[in-house]
This record gives C-alpha cells, sequence and structure tokens, in this order.
C-alpha cells in the first residue's frame, strides 16, 4: 500500500499550481483530500509556515518555502516527521530544476508539468525504501519540528466552501488568480433587467418624495430612506450575481430580507401587487446569486 499518495506545488503568493504527481490512486477520500488542497492553495500565504491536517484514513501536510508551497496527501500511518522530510526533499529537487525568476513568470497552470517524473522517483524512494537515502535528514527534521512543530488542524476546522476557508483561514483573498464564475444564463440577464427597473423605480419614488417632503410633508423621511435603502439592495444584487464575493450566501440573504423589510414599510404608498413584484425580483435574483457558482480553475488539467 502507498503511504505518500499524492504532492502537489504551487506558488505562494497567488496558489498558481506549478505541478502535481499523476494520480494513479481514485478512492473517494483521496479525491477530496485532493479538491481540498487545491482551493487551500488560494489562500496559501494565510497559513502558517508548516501546517498539518487529519483527516480519517488520510492527512495532508503543507510546508511554504521561497515563495513556493509543497503539499502532500498521506496515509494516516505515516509519521509527521516523515511527512515533512518528504517535503523537504520535494524542495530540495524542485528548487534544483527551477529558479525564482522562473517561477515567478509563470503565468498559466501546471507550467512545469514535467516536474512529474521527479515527484514520482521520490515518492517510490519513501514508499518502497521506507523514508529518505540518509536517516540523518529524517533525524535532523524530527528535531525541527520538535523545535518548532507545525499547526495541526482537523479537516472540519479547514472546511472549505467556494474558495474560502473557514475558521483557521480567511475568506479567500484578492490574488493574481483571477476567479471567474459560471456564464450568465438567460434567467440571470433577466433578473439583472428587472432589478435594474426596480432600481430606478424605486430611486423615482424616492427623488419625488424627496421634493414633497421638502414642500409640505416632514414626516416621510423614514419613506425615503426605505426608497434608497431598497435601490441600492437592487444594485447590490446585480453586483453580487455578476461578480464573485466572499460570503455570497449571507450578503444575498441579508439583501433580499432588507428589500422586503423595505417594501413592508412602504405598504401604505404601493399597493400588494407592487409589492409582490419587488420581492419576487429580490427572490429572483437571490436564489441565482445562490446557483452561479465558481468555475473550477484547478481541474486536473490531466494530471
Amino acid at each position: 500500500m502507498s503511504l505518500i499518495l499524492f504532492a502537489f506545488v504551487a506558488r505562494l503568493r497567488d496558489g498558481l499550481p506549478l505541478s502535481a504527481s499523476t494520480d494513479f490512486e481514485h478512492n473517494r477520500e483521496l479525491q477530496e483530500r485532493k479538491r481540498q488542497l487545491r482551493t487551500i492553495s488560494k489562500t496559501l500565504a494565510l497559513f502558517p509556515h508548516r501546517t498539518a491536517v487529519k483527516g480519517q484514513e488520510l492527512k495532508f501536510y503543507l510546508a511554504s518555502s521561497e515563495g513556493v508551497a509543497y503539499m502532500t496527501v498521506c496515509h494516516r500511518s505515516v509519521p509527521v516527521a516523515m511527512a515533512f522530510c518528504f517535503l523537504e526533499d520535494l524542495r530540495w529537487e524542485f528548487a534544483t530544476c527551477y529558479d525564482h525568476s522562473v517561477v515567478a513568470l509563470a503565468d498559466r497552470p501546471y507550467p512545469f508539468l514535467e516536474f512529474d517524473c521527479a515527484i514520482q522517483k521520490l515518492k517510490q524512494q519513501y514508499n518502497h525504501r521506507g523514508g529518505p537515502a540518509l536517516q540523518i535528514t529524517l533525524t535532523e527534521v524530527h528535531e525541527d519540528l520538535r523545535l518548532c512543530p507545525p499547526q495541526i488542524l482537523t479537516v472540519e476546522e479547514v472546511s472549505l466552501a467556494n474558495g474560502s476557508a473557514n475558521g483557521h483561514v480567511a475568506q479567500l483573498v484578492a490574488s493574481g488568480q483571477i476567479v471567474k464564475l459560471e456564464p450568465v444564463t438567460a434567467p440571470g440577464i433577466l433578473s439583472l433587467v428587472l432589478n435594474i427597473m426596480c432600481a430606478s423605480l424605486n430611486v423615482t419614488r424616492g427623488v419625488h418624495l424627496i421634493e414633497y417632503t421638502f414642500q409640505e410633508d416632514y414626516n416621510s423621511v423614514w419613506n425615503i430612506v426605505a426608497f434608497l435603502v431598497a435601490f441600492v439592495c437592487c444594485l447590490l444584487q446585480c453586483h453580487l450575481y455578476v461578480f464573485h464575493s466572499p460570503r455570497k450566501a449571507a450578503k444575498a440573504a441579508g439583501l433580499l430580507t432588507t428589500v422586503v423589510l423595505c417594501n413592508v414599510f412602504l405598504h401604505g404608498l404601493r399597493n400588494a401587487w407592487q409589492i409582490a413584484f419587488h420581492v419576487g425580483v429580490a427572490s429572483l435574483s437571490t436564489a441565482l446569486i445562490l446557483r452561479r457558482k465558481v468555475l473550477d480553475r484547478s481541474n486536473d488539467c490531466g494530471v
């Protein structure tokens, strides 16, 4: 049975995948850990220098150095020192093959796929011979880990959703890697048009009410606020649908709730059909915002 199952190399500043080992095993947990590694790669700068994440049967480890992050998925029986020794050997191999300028200038995913040969050779050495050729290396790594232990997390603590990490890692940060969403659909275009229409109606009524309030009735200030808040919410729903945003679900729910409350408050100025129209458009937009997912740019690409 293989102990070291998968290795992955990524650029630290933006998570660009540089190389990965060829996938020969297809158990379900391994595929899940690989997915998590690729998602974590988008926020590598937020992780400690050394990190170990515990799973059920598999663990994964992360070590970063000189602008490059090295990650591996191992069987739970692999000692922590051996896993980080593997990552240290992987770092030496990669640094020998590619200098900093080549890594910095890489502009597409997996530009160093040929490095897989070196990864496979290193994996074979660890899986079949039980560790590095020089045992002193393992001893040194063990001592280094004793002095500076890695941060140990659980899979639940690094629970990832839509490229964001929960708990120990902040939400997806802006990076050089552009986050792309799924293509805009026909219902999405319809929701944008309807939202713009609702925004126009809200701001028009709000402006007219401002003129009336200043002339005759100073008690309608809160109605003006409700119209203008609903106007802003409509625009924010359009933005949330078109562009990626952290905590999208919470923001979408908050905007929908605000639109509903504003229209309930404006019950005296709008009839039931008008309120139903505005709330229906906001509900449609919320549903489409939640359904539009981030495109997975970190597919295996044949790896």
